[in-house]
């Protein structure tokens, strides 16, 4: 009897103890999805905190970066202004990054033959999840996802063999499927990896220097893929998309009047929408705002017949087929039930979205940029300066100086000085970027705006090519936030408008800027602000997409980062990038590193807390600006820039006077005549000596 008691007290007690563990258990993982959500929020405050760091270390002297004074990302006339003194507040300056420029042809992708590798049941899942798990793969598309696991190739190494060196060119990512490896920095231990994991992605967006060593510490089996096959089914799933979408709307008849660019940006806003067998999509009697067009499956047309009430069937369509189309004139009263018969997957547009985009059925003219204020070129001017040569033009000092380009300031007389941007064409051919270089030489001869620095013409031998460029005493935008720290809103606002008017002219031409940034604002004399360096700047044309990466990461576009395909749009996103800096001291999105940056960016803007400083119509306008999808963006619906320049924060802004010139500047610079260069620093004369001649001919038209 006794025992039976110590029996059932044994019981009790295990019962309590085995409860006590499970609210234990309960209570740490709790703890640690509150100490997850609690790094996340981290990962944004530290790039906050280490953009302010920065501005107290990273100039310090001696060091590489205030040499750098106008890299190649920062040139076009672009010179840097004195480094500041010690006690003042400092900033580094960020280096853009250029993938090489895809060798694959967008119009022959659906050609391309993708190699797909067998896997076991058990590794598919494993790498599903493994790239559902990551915080840049999560973000892709479903159908995506499973075809980069069908083309990853099966790897297996050693104990001991090294995955990635550090300082190594990358070109591939990995998942570890088997094993252990160690992540390792200067020969410091950083963490261990096992199985389920994904490392090396940033490998797969450009070619990067690998920032880390990845080390077996057991004998291990990965899956791996490298840049040029993740771009190619990146691209391919994109295009075919994208052309599909776009049929299916000229294939209505509403819309095959709208050109080619509005029908482009049209498929982007489409969403799809899913639905199961016998789902209602529309009830008659119902008002709507929403237009359907049947990409996959059937669905069949009801309607009421008036003495009894009855549904009957009135006809079956598919895809291809479309609906609703009413709704897009304006509230639609359903005249008929639609219901989906089997999984039917729709695309859909809303009236909202879709006037925001084109107005209305009616109103299908393309809206372009205002030109009205774009100065004429002078044929007297352009006449002087097919006479000049460079014997004609004396050295006064270097403005700037970057890896492989220095920009000069040159005289021809006491009356008048010019900017020379001079290139080594050994680096160039070296770093693929010809395709870069020759563009940014075309898109500058065409544009002719007061807010765009001018080139005049240009100059090559056998190791430079050469850009006389107009001049702009004034410094950086990039050295006054520098200096200041922030801006205040009609600071912001006068040096915003001047980007605005830029980019105006930009994208009514179709060409996009991609590397918009302080860096890249210089002010002349009078103060005014003018887009410099056009080096990732392309002529895509209307409605036209383009695929390489380019850009500063913390100024990147989602679509960019996703490979999605990008156009204008992505100037959209990083005027509301500027916008934020402008006002706060700092970029909305930075991490520790790009790839960290990179996530954040693709977590969206509505993750990121205002500071106080920047007012509510500031924050509106920088929303709506960074919306994840381009459709969706201030500036690239209907109205173009002509939207951003309307909404409230501009609200008694004086365009015209801005246009013409009369407008006050909020800071005026000291410039004492065409030669004064002390608000630039003093560079070194070139100690490297010339570089390798390069005569292949590339740049014959230079």
């Amino acid at each position: 009897m006794a025992a039976t008691k110590r029996g059932g007290g044994m019981l009790r007690d295990l019962q309590v103890a085995l409860q006590r563990k499970i609210e234990e258990l309960t209570e740490r993982d709790a703890l640690i999805e509150e100490l997850e959500s609690e790094l996340d929020a981290k990962d944004l405050l530290i790039g906050h905190l280490r953009a302010e760091l920065d501005r107290h270390r990273s100039l310090m002297p001696g060091t590489d970066d205030t040499a750098a004074a106008q890299t190649p990302d920062a040139a076009g006339g672009a010179p840097a202004m004195p480094a500041p003194s010690l006690d003042e507040p400092q900033r580094t300056k960020r280096q853009a990054i250029s993938a090489e420029p895809s060798a694959l042809d967008p119009a022959r992708l659906t050609d391309v033959t993708l190699t797909s590798y067998c896997k076991s049941k058990e590794s598919s899942e494993l790498i599903q999840r493994a790239l559902m798990d990551n915080d840049f793969m999560k973000h892709l598309e479903h159908g995506q996802i499973l075809t980069i696991l069908d083309c990853m190739r099966p790897t297996s190494l050693d104990k001991g063999c090294c995955v990635i060196q550090e300082g190594d060119d990358g070109s591939s990512v990995f998942v570890l499927e088997e094993g252990m490896v160690e992540v390792s920095k200067e020969g410091k231990k950083l963490c261990t990896i096992g199985p389920g994991k994904v490392f090396g992605e940033l490998a797969i967006l450009y070619n990067c220097t690998r920032t880390a060593t990845v080390t077996a510490l057991t004998d291990i089996k990965l899956w791996a893929i490298d840049r040029q096959g993740f771009q190619t089914i990146m691209m391919r799933t994109g295009l075919i998309k994208h052309s599909q979408y776009t049929d299916f709307l000229r294939s209505v008849p509403s819309f095959q009047a709208l050109p080619e660019d509005v029908l482009s940006k049209l498929a982007d806003v489409l969403e799809e929408t899913h639905y199961s067998n016998g789902d209602y999509i529309i009830r008659q009697g119902a008002t709507g705002d929403t237009f359907f067009i049947i990409s996959e499956g059937q669905v069949t047309v009801w309607q009421q017949t008036a003495p009894n009430g009855q549904q009957v069937p009135v006809k079956t369509l598919s895809k291809g087929d479309w609906f609703g189309e009413q709704a897009l004139k304006g509230e639609d009263v359903r005249t008929a039930s639609v219901t989906a018969e089997g999984a039917v997957t729709c695309l859909v547009v809303d009236r909202e979205s879709f006037k925001q985009l084109i107005g209305g059925l009616e109103e299908v003219d393309r809206q372009q940029g205002d030109d009205e204020h774009v100065k004429a070129k002078c044929p007297a001017e352009d006449d002087f300066f097919s006479g000049v040569t460079l014997d004609d033009l004396a050295v006064v000092c270097t403005l700037g100086m970057g890896g492989f380009s220095r920009v000069e300031l040159l005289k021809r007389d006491a009356g008048r000085s010019f900017a020379l941007k001079v290139l080594k064409k050994r680096h160039i051919l070296d770093t693929r970027q010809q395709e870069h270089i020759l563009s940014e030489r075309r898109i500058m001869m065409e544009v002719n705006s007061p807010f765009i620095i001018r080139l005049y013409r240009t100059f090559r031998d056998p190791k430079y090519l050469y850009m006389l460029l107009e001049v702009c005493l004034g410094g950086e935008l990039w050295t006054l936030l520098r200096d200041r720290g922030s801006f205040d809103d009609g600071t912001t606002r006068f040096y915003t408008a001047c980007v605005i008017e830029a980019l105006a002219e930009l994208h009514c031409k179709g060409i996009i800027y991609r590397d918009l940034k302080p860096e890249n604002i210089i002010l002349d004399h009078r103060g005014y602000a003018k887009l410099v360096d056009f080096g990732f700047a392309k002529k895509v044309g209307l409605g036209k997409k383009t695929w390489t990466f380019c850009g500063t990461p913390e100024y990147v576009a989602p679509e960019i980062i996703l490979n999605k395909g990008h156009d204008s749009s992505a100037d959209c996103w990083s005027l509301g990038i500027l916008v934020f800096e402008l006002l706060s001291g700092s970029p909305p999105f930075s991490g520790s590193d790009p790839m960290k940056t990179y996530n954040i960016i693709l977590r969206g803007i509505d993750m990121v807390e205002f500071p106080k400083k920047i007012t509510k119509s500031a924050a509106n306008l920088i929303k709506r600006l960074c919306r994840d999808n381009p459709s969706e963006r201030l500036g690239n619906q209907k109205n173009g820039v002509k939207d951003i320049q309307k909404h409230k924060w501009f609200e008694g802004f004086n365009w015209d006077g801005l246009r013409q010139g009369t407008l006050d500047c909020p800071f005026m610079p000291r410039v004492d005549g065409p030669l004064d260069n002390s608000n630039f620093d003093d560079f070194p004369l070139d100690t490297e000596g010339p570089p390798p001649d390069d005569e292949s001919g590339w740049d014959l038209e230079f």
